[in-house]
């Protein structure tokens, strides 16, 4: 196991915990637009990767990091990993600043956008990569998951619910990243994965089209 990743989720479970207990760490460095935009407090965009609202959500972020990220490491290297990882958090976390950008309260945390990103990078290489859950005892390819999750993610950003804290937008940044930057440094396994990675990004198509040509955001 790469000695980066070990780092990344001991820390982040360090600081996740003791900010559970420390209201005033918490709302410093979570993502929020007001302070990042009128205040200039940009450290949030990459800092409220490290913040989490419970342990269930903690757990579920560091669990999937763990078991995708070597594969990760194996096609980019250490560097490439950690490359996919924060730069997944911050374009996550600047395109939720770009979406919200008149509605000051908005606030989220989370590694979300990082795990997408380290995610998705994982189906570019393998596409019918199985993913299990808890309670489907049969791999989901990796793929259709991909696409579900994007439906999902798209639907609930441009249908948002009150009370729901998630941030859908950091999730689909961070996918985003990860998927293009395994395609822009492994081209030729892009190509024999073409049909795979076109059914998975239907729904961003869809987004692009409702965010930048209707907008219905911002």
């Amino acid at each position: 196991m790469d000695t980066f990743l070990l780092i990344i989720i001991a820390a982040t479970a360090i600081i996740s915990f003791v900010a559970f207990s420390n209201r005033e760490m918490f709302e410093k460095y979570k993502f929020n637009i007001g302070a990042i935009l009128q205040r200039k407090e940009y450290v949030r965009l990459i800092s409220a990767g490290f913040l989490h609202g419970d342990m269930m959500h903690l757990l579920f972020n560091m669990m999937t990091l763990y078991f995708f990220a070597p594969i990760v490491i194996q096609a980019f290297t250490p560097i490439g990993f950690l490359v996919v990882y924060f730069g997944s958090i911050l374009l996550g976390n600047l395109f939720s600043l770009y979406l919200y950008k008149n509605q000051s309260w908005y606030s989220a945390i989370g590694a979300s956008g990082g795990v997408s990103g380290i995610l998705f990078a994982s189906i570019a290489m393998i596409p019918d990569l199985g993913i299990y859950f808890f309670f489907i005892p049969i791999a989901i390819p990796g793929y259709i998951f991909g696409l579900a999750y994007f439906a999902y993610s798209v639907y609930m950003m441009l249908n948002p619910r009150e009370n729901d804290n998630i941030g859908h937008a950091a999730h689909l940044g961070g996918a985003f990243f990860g998927l293009v930057f395994a395609v822009a440094l492994q081209p030729e396994r892009a190509i024999e994965n073409a049909l795979y990675l076109a059914i998975m990004a239907l729904p961003l198509i869809y987004m692009s089209y409702m965010v930048f040509v209707k907008k219905k955001i911002g």
